[in-house]
């Protein structure tokens, strides 16, 4: 463990470094980050990330962080609950509330739980009233390395009110090449939501076929460009299960990706461009990586027949996915 860094009012910034399973991690507890991911036997990061702390603060397009309290897009900032209207931050276009706010968990500095050889735990409160939320909610997440290349991803929260809840890991995953627009992507899903020119679902469910976001059978990544856009893999949470595979042909890299979680985002990096240089001097332009974030479905709460994002208190939020590498 070391410091990492430190945040603008002095308060240090911790990197965890964890290995198992043929891999090797290193985690921040600022915004409970995956900083850096190798496999044995692969030369480069799997995931975007950058060499030193600063670009954290000013460039980084939630690079490897926890995103919540609700992750994704809300219209408005608009939120009907319990009888209660909220506003909520708008730190989309001015006009809407993304991955929680401005100041959300994925930019704030989480408190260390627990550290094993190949596992750590980071908790976070979030107060009532922060970015325009109801409720004290307190989330856990523990990274963990298990056998055969599996980065597991384990995340709870509980609240003492009515409020949203939908935690997403955003790595955005390179396997190997310049760009991400040649790997081969294969979605379990029927359908995926529509958005309108500011990415807002417009609450259509449209079936792939037929259609550029047809990835279920393996396709290249670019066959969708641009996308950013929610795959609906079921109308609830389930069991975890396989919901996605991501292939370089180049590296020999594969990742599957299992997860509980109702929805996949996918997110092809299309507006990275970053001046900063990323981990071992990787130009961060479009497409430098691909964002895959199970979750449950964006604006959920303004779209009544979507899978919703409400916790309650005396309620558990539980989310578990696992993207899962091997080489050859």
């Amino acid at each position: 463990m070391s410091v990492f860094g430190k945040m603008p009012d002095g308060t240090p910034v911790k990197r965890v470094t964890i290995s198992g399973g043929g891999l090797t991690a290193n985690v921040l507890t600022y915004g409970a980050i995956l900083q850096d991911l190798r496999l044995e036997g692969h030369d480069t990061s799997l995931v975007l990330g950058f060499e030193t702390f600063a670009p954290y603060l000013t460039d980084s397009p939630y690079c490897g962080a926890t995103a919540g309290r609700c992750a994704n897009r809300i219209r408005d900032g608009h939120l009907e609950l319990s009888g209660k209207t909220y506003e909520l931050d708008r730190n989309f276009l001015g006009n809407h509330s993304l991955h929680g706010g401005a100041v959300s968990m994925g930019k704030r500095v989480w408190t260390l739980e627990d550290v094993s050889d190949d596992s750590v735990t980071l908790s976070i409160l979030l107060e009532d009233g922060e970015m325009g939320y109801p409720g004290n909610l307190t989330a856990h997440v523990t990274f963990s390395l298990l056998a055969n290349g599996v980065f597991d991803v384990q995340m709870t929260a509980e609240t003492d009110a009515p409020t949203l809840c939908n935690l997403a890991h955003h790595s955005y995953f390179n396997l190997g090449e310049e760009t991400v627009s040649n790997h081969l992507l294969q979605v379990d899903a029927e359908n995926y939501l529509p958005v309108d020119d500011e990415l807002i679902p417009t609450g259509e469910i449209a079936p792939v076929a037929a259609t550029r976001f047809d990835y279920r059978i393996p396709s290249p990544v670019h066959q969708s460009f641009p996308v950013d856009h929610n795959f609906c893999l079921s109308y609830a949470q389930t069991v975890i299960r396989h919901i996605a595979t991501l292939s370089s042909t180049a590296s020999g890299v594969t990742m599957a990706v299992r997860s509980t979680e109702p929805g996949l985002q996918v997110y092809d990096g299309a507006k990275i461009n970053i001046g900063p240089p990323g981990l071992q001097g990787r130009e961060m332009r479009a497409h430098a990586g691909i964002a895959l974030e199970p979750q449950i479905w964006p604006d959920a709460n303004h779209h009544a027949d979507f899978p919703q994002a409400v916790l309650n208190p005396g309620e558990a939020y539980r989310q578990h996915s696992q993207f899962i590498f091997s080489k050859g």
